[in-house]
């Protein structure tokens, strides 16, 4: 993409917006979709209230390690575990 000069805050705000027309963005999506099918993370359902800041970040490691096992185990999003409540 070129770089584009303006003499003033008005110039630039006058001047179109240029979109490039390939397809990277779409196919940054399509690494995404594909990503997120063959690592799905799980979060519990609701909202939860913690006492301290410590205890949310606990609970944030625990889920992070219980997603990290599944991917490594090779758990697909067909396979998803019922939700478990505290």
């Amino acid at each position: 993409m070129a770089v584009e000069k303006y003499r003033s805050g008005e110039e630039m705000n006058a001047a179109p917006v240029r979109i490039s027309r390939g397809e990277g963005f779409d196919r940054f999506l399509r690494h995404c979709a594909r990503y997120w099918a063959l690592a799905p993370r799980v979060y519990p359902r609701g909202v939860v209230k913690f006492r301290s800041i410590d205890e949310a970040e606990e609970a944030r490691a625990e889920i992070a390690k219980k997603n990290a096992r599944r991917t490594r185990d090779g758990a697909t999003s067909r396979q998803r575990p019922r939700h478990e409540t505290r």
